[in-house]
């Protein structure tokens, strides 16, 4: 989940780096770095941000029109300046950056220091370099082929970038498991862990496939496996525009995130709707339609909020299709030896596509023969290649760390195949069927009243900034909202959180509470709406406090609860996509209060590339 990039051209390769750099610091934070290669090779590193490692580099020479950069996410080794990356070789003849985790580094270092080889840091990155520059020296080889050997050695994942001052004019690229995009220029090539450090100076990107090695010079660029079989580029044209990554006026990319809702739902079936609400349209599931109406069981796997869209989707699913859904993190599910039958369709959600977890899930799901199917933001990532179809979301470039926009937009996703999928099976209506999609067309809309009410928000984040304990509750469709909310406002403001189902309070939960615990009790009107006046009247016998979010014009409850939090009415099945949106401002405004760095919380990275 780190963040790379490099350069090669007649540009100044430190002001490329740099501002890549900064692009992908929502990657990784603890540490950065960069190199600069020609004759002398200069390497300039140190723990904390970019802007640390600017101030750091003032004064020294940055001149050279070849290098690469780093920002790190610690796996193997704390976050200082010995094991911020580039890491250099024993000898001095390799540079290397690394995203990934080489699983077999233990082994490989104790058989490499038996050589006489010292190591300096405690990463398995700074290992890779000294068994490339090992084999290039053992064996008086390319750099090239140094490289391929030494990958071929290793177990794990990586993304890397290599340079090699024997070889000054060029730069080697890999890939498994790990993302890397390589820019294509006029006489210049970029190399980045995503499109964003790119797109202000190409669209034109090639995505590299596990096991693919890059050999990049001011020539050209030549593609091959890691067996040396020759591979053809193939340029793809980024549809992503400068000002979808800049903060565009708002304090904070998550603020502006949350406001983007409106317009990133309407992206995610724009085009996919019919007129007069009478179709839905989802090109990418065409081929595979009939399979998908006809599944014994749908297994849905993702992590984070990924996995709360995904529990959305199991109520969805069930509800209206009436396909039974088993939802699971995808970071146990290939590891308890699932039950996987042919007839299954396998749902992968991730906002980058890269998610290491959700990857490798998708391959077991393959090897078993199910269909699987992706919902990412990210086109050209690696699940979209790895699955056998899917939905993309169209939500737009996500560059705060606490997800906001890509969950709406998967649930989005996740409603529109299951509304499409009932009716396919009859399980719908035509009459429910098109209500169903004039009301989904009517969210945005409905989003706009909710974030014009952000005073109210604010007011709420006032007086409960110094809460330590939050407990959320929720029933039916916004259970999975209740465990979103609170996972939201621990990733952003450090305070202890829990969502529950609501019924599920008196089983234990209830023992927390008393007058200093507030309760955030989502609470809109469908089935369960007495039951859960019920779970209110629980929390204020213990002197709990209670934000309830509920619809407007609700009286009942809002002659019970501490305060109330209204958003408009809407179909059962599309409440998450509004009730999610006072949670996310709430805990936006609780951590900028507490001073928190919302956009890049302490711990976190946006893309876990790792297991």
């Amino acid at each position: 989940m780190c963040g790379i990039v490099g350069y090669i051209g007649p540009r100044d390769a430190y002001a490329v780096l740099i501002n890549g750099l900064k692009r992908l610091e929502y990657r990784g934070y603890d540490s950065a770095g960069i190199a600069l290669v020609n004759s002398k090779t200069r390497i300039y590193k140190c723990r904390g941000k970019v802007s640390d490692l600017e101030k750091y580099i003032t004064g020294n020479d940055v001149s050279g029109n070849i290098g690469m950069g780093h920002t790190r996410w610690a796996t193997h080794g704390e976050p200082n300046d010995i094991n911020a990356h580039p890491h250099k070789s024993f000898h001095g003849k390799f540079v290397l950056i690394h995203n990934g985790i080489i699983e077999n580094y233990a082994r490989l270092k104790e058989t490499l220091s038996e050589t006489g080889i010292k190591f300096q840091s405690e990463t398995d990155s700074e290992v890779l370099v000294n068994l490339i520059e090992h084999i290039y020296e053992q064996g008086n080889t390319s750099a090239e082929i140094a490289v391929r050997l030494a990958l071929s050695k290793v177990i794990g994942a990586y993304g890397l970038v290599i340079a090699c001052i024997d070889e000054p004019d060029k730069l080697i690229a890999a890939r498994k498991g790990s993302p890397l995009v390589i820019g294509v220029g006029n006489n210049e090539y970029f190399l980045a862990s995503d499109a964003t450090p790119i797109i202000e100076y190409t669209k034109s990107v090639i995505y590299l496939n596990d096991d693919d090695v890059a050999i990049i010079s001011k020539e050209g660029l030549v593609l091959k496996t890691l067996k040396n079989d020759p591979q053809t580029p193939r340029i793809h044209q980024l549809d992503l525009g400068i000002g979808e990554i800049d903060k565009g006026g708002y304090k904070h990319f998550m603020l502006k995130e949350i406001f983007e809702q409106p317009r990133s739902i309407l992206d995610t079936f724009r085009g996919r709707v019919g007129a007069d609400f009478n179709e839905l349209h989802l090109g990418g599931l065409y081929n595979v339609i009939d399979r998908l109406v006809k599944a014994r069981r749908i297994i849905i796997i993702g992590c984070g909020t990924s996995w709360h869209a995904g529990l959305v989707g199991e109520y969805l699913f069930e509800d209206l299709a009436r396909i039974s859904v088993e939802v699971e993190y995808a970071s146990e599910f290939r590891y308890r030896h699932p039950i996987i039958e042919p007839d299954d369709v396998v749902i992968a959600i991730s906002q980058s596509g890269e998610t290491a977890d959700t990857l490798a899930a998708v391959k077991l799901a393959k090897e078993c023969g199910a269909l699987v199917l992706g919902i990412c933001n990210v086109v050209g990532s690696s699940i979209p290649r790895e699955t056998d179809a899917g939905v993309y979301t169209h939500a737009g470039p996500e560059i705060g760390v606490a997800s906001t926009k890509a969950f709406t937009a998967q649930v989005t996703v996740l409603a529109m195949m299951a509304i499409l999928i009932g009716r396919k099976n009859n399980t719908l209506t035509d009459v429910q069927y098109r209500s169903y999609i004039k009301s989904l067309t009517e969210v945005p809309g409905k989003i706009e009243q909710i974030l014009a009410q952000d005073d109210k928000y604010k007011n709420i984040a006032s007086l409960y900034k110094l809460a330590n304990n939050f407990l959320y509750l929720g029933r039916g469709y916004l259970f999975p909202v209740a465990l979103e909310g609170a996972l939201k406002l621990k990733e952003i403001s450090y305070i202890h959180a829990e969502g529950y189902p609501a019924a599920e309070m008196k089983h234990g939960p209830i023992a927390l509470i008393d007058h200093k615990m507030p309760v955030v009790v989502l609470a809109t009107k469908d089935s369960s709406y007495e039951k859960i006046i019920s779970n209110i009247q629980e929390v204020k016998a213990r002197n709990g406090i209670v934000i309830a979010v509920v619809n407007e014009g609700e009286t009942t409850i809002k002659n019970m609860a501490d305060h109330v939090l209204e958003i408009p009415v809407t179909d059962n099945i599309f409440s998450p996509l509004l009730a999610v949106i006072p949670l996310q401002l709430v805990s936006y405004h609780i951590a900028v209060m507490r001073g928190c760095n919302v956009d890049q919380p302490r711990n976190l990275a946006k893309s876990v590339t790792v297991e």
